[in-house]
């Protein structure tokens, strides 16, 4: 568990994340909604009060909880240069005793992809995850035709593990998706993609 008293920051050269807090609201909102046409193909599909003040104050109050409980790791992404929120990543379903693995999931704003961005946070939260939360795996899931985030999960270290049917509900069917894990000190080999 993390506790209640830690101000959990992580810093990159370009970045910092922390949890969200109330005052993220109306930037968290702006962003999601101009990168809506950019995120849903390849998210569950959004509740009708996904983008509203108190669904919001429930996803805060919500990674309070996790954090402190030690269940999930939800964290956004901020420009250092401006201060600008760009994106999420969360560690999720942490599980420790004899697996000590998280699962990870992560968006960026449509005007942020492919600039780095993601790949500098998920090296950041796997040195999190592997160096103080003692975690031994991370994994990942996304679809089969989503070849940038499977580049950006290769670039990371993650390797491809197989593929799980009916896996999850994205866009509001369920859809197969290609699994990949990352463990400390891996040392398995690379694999084509893309």
């Amino acid at each position: 568990m993390l506790g209640r008293n830690r101000k959990l920051r992580l810093e990159t050269q370009r970045m910092y994340l922390r949890p969200p807090q109330h005052g993220d609201f109306r930037e968290w909102a702006a962003l999601r909604r101009n990168s809506a046409e950019f995120l849903t193909p390849w998210e569950p599909a959004w509740s009708p009060d996904h983008l509203s003040r108190k669904g919001f104050t429930n996803r805060v109050y919500w990674a309070r909880r996790s954090i402190a409980q030690g269940t999930a790791v939800p964290l956004f992404i901020f420009r250092r240069s401006d201060n600008y929120l760009i994106g999420a990543i969360t560690m999720d379903t942490i599980r420790r005793g004899p697996a000590q693995a998280a699962t990870l999931g992560y968006w960026i704003g449509q005007g942020f992809a492919r600039q780095g961005y993601m790949r500098e946070a998920i090296l950041s939260v796997e040195h999190f995850a592997f160096r103080s939360l003692d975690l031994s795996r991370l994994e990942a899931a996304c679809l089969p035709e989503n070849k940038p985030s499977r580049g950006l999960l290769e670039r990371s270290g993650f390797k491809y593990e197989g593929v799980a049917q009916s896996y999850l509900q994205i866009n509001g069917r369920w859809r197969t998706h290609v699994l990949y894990a990352n463990l400390r000190g891996d040392r398995r080999g690379r694999t084509d993609v893309c």
